[in-house]
């Protein structure tokens, strides 16, 4: 029998991770209060008028297909509290210099009917997997263990333990293909020519065949406003405007779970760690920085390749050997002057997001960690550059560089939104190696943030994991596994 305390369960950060904590812990049966540093929850999960009076910006996150795929987040009556999906025509658009694009669509034979020469052989790689992805989707989206079906994640791992430059070389042949791989594998904010980076290529391209890559209708905010709502409707408390600097301030409780990075871990509760623990989390690896502008326009971007309106996201970089080159220098510490950009039109779809007959445009580009460097026209260029006359429709235009990201949510050391480099030293080890990542060396203190498995992204697979592992081991409740 546990003594009694203020709460059984506390969680620290109301991230897409947090909130999936608290969920779980309060479905349980357990009393569990929730608190966030800021006015409003969300954490990587806002928008707001950050340009002109009625355009609705995503803040960070803005494209969700890993959270509308989400198996804990699916198990949730989020469409009741509020929360709608919008899913564009074309998951993600591809554009080169010649005026070609590659599109993924839901369908895989359709996606194959745009890369020319590669269709047979995109046919031959992604049908399977899809085929396969359902069973393969807990496995990947929690932390290291033995897969239930070993012989279908060997059949994913034989591709996404490659380098994403080796795999894109050995299945395709033609430009198109190689390109629209190399846009997805890049969202791992890696050199793609880092071991495993072909993983979270394959993931989002399953992704937009499985489930589409959608939008919350009116912002990504409403993501997290309908976790807190469904929170609060099932007993949950949560308290804003509360920043958490020292364990002292918390309630009496019997576990805490922290939505933060390792290094704000070590300053709120490291006198309570041991020797072996601290040196582990000082040693962990925080990953690029990311530079971000998001643009009021009076029309839609005018690309060259019209296809591309159809999408709700377009990966800017042309070819794959430009993209390997740019990421491969920005992990080096240098600016290319026609960086990977990645571009979100959620005004084209949904039409609360701007005054009728105007558009949204968020746009980033990665930057060395703790770069100060304003890539604003850079990022112009590079737009324009596929989409000529872009610039004439700029009505205003907001900028984030890394110091602003780690202001507004200090889990992003030096601009990092993944809560860490998530290259294979880090993937399932993250933020220590240890038979269990969500467990400190402190008993009764976690940590369920997007630096442990599976990293970073609007799922809640962390949180999710970090609460079944708390439950075990504090109040000796074993959940099912969520699928």
């Amino acid at each position: 029998m546990l003594e009694k305390r203020e709460y059984d369960a506390v969680v620290v950060g109301s991230g897409p991770n947090g909130l999936a904590a608290a969920i779980t812990l309060q479905q349980a049966g357990l009393s569990v209060i929730l608190f966030e540093a800021k006015e409003t929850i969300g954490g990587g999960m806002r928008t707001a008028e950050l340009t002109l009076p009625g355009f609705k910006h995503d803040i960070c996150s803005a494209i969700h297909p890993l959270g509308a795929d989400s198996p804990f987040f699916k198990t949730l009556p989020l469409e009741k509290h509020g929360l709608e999906y919008i899913y564009p025509p074309v998951a993600a658009a591809h554009p080169f210099d010649d005026g070609q694009a590659a599109l993924l669509y839901q369908s895989v034979e359709a996606t194959a009917r745009t890369l020319g020469a590669d269709a047979a052989a995109y046919r031959k790689l992604m049908q399977p997997l899809t085929n396969i992805w359902p069973t393969l989707a807990p496995a990947l989206l929690g932390p290291l263990r033995f897969p239930s079906n070993p012989l279908m994640m060997a059949q994913f791992g034989m591709y996404g333990i490659l380098p994403s430059t080796l795999l894109a070389k050995w299945k395709f042949s033609h430009k198109l293909a190689k390109g629209l791989f190399a846009g997805m594998a890049a969202h791992a904010i890696l050199p793609l020519s880092y071991t495993a980076t072909s993983a979270l290529g394959l993931v989002l391209m399953l992704m937009g065949h499985i489930k589409g890559w959608p939008l919350p209708k009116g912002g990504t905010q409403h993501i997290a406003n309908a976790l807190g709502s469904y929170f609060t409707s099932i007993g949950g408390k949560i308290v804003t405007n509360f920043p958490v600097q020292r364990l002292e301030q918390l309630p009496s409780a019997h576990t805490v779970l922290f939505d933060i990075s390792p290094k704000q871990l070590l300053q709120i509760a490291g006198h309570k760690f041991s020797g072996h623990y601290t040196r582990q989390l000082k040693r962990f690896k925080y990953g690029m920085g990311v530079f971000k502008v998001d643009f009021a326009l009076d029309g839609p971007v005018p690309f060259t390749a019209a296809e591309c309106l159809q999408a709700g996201t377009v990966h800017l970089g042309n070819t794959l050997e430009e993209i390997a080159a740019g990421e491969q220098a920005i992990f080096h510490g240098k600016h290319p002057e026609k960086p990977y950009v990645l571009l979100a039109q959620q005004s084209l779809f949904d039409p609360t997001r701007a005054p009728q007959g105007k558009h949204t445009l968020w746009a980033y580009c990665h930057v060395p960690n703790g770069s100060t460097k304003d890539m604003t026209s850079i990022i112009e260029n590079q737009i324009e550059r596929f989409a000529p006359g872009f610039k004439d429709r700029i009505i205003g235009k907001h900028v984030m560089n890394t110091a602003d990201f780690e202001s507004y949510n200090s889990n992003y050391i030096g601009g990092d939104i993944n809560g860490g480099r998530q290259d294979i030293t880090q993937l399932f080890t993250r933020p220590v190696l240890k038979l269990s990542p969500y467990r400190t060396s402190a008993k009764g203190l976690y940590i369920c943030s997007s630096s442990t498995p599976p990293g970073g992204g609007v799922h809640g697979m962390c949180g999710y994991h970090a609460a079944k592992r708390a439950l075990k081991d504090v109040f000796n409740i074993r959940l099912k596994e969520t699928s």
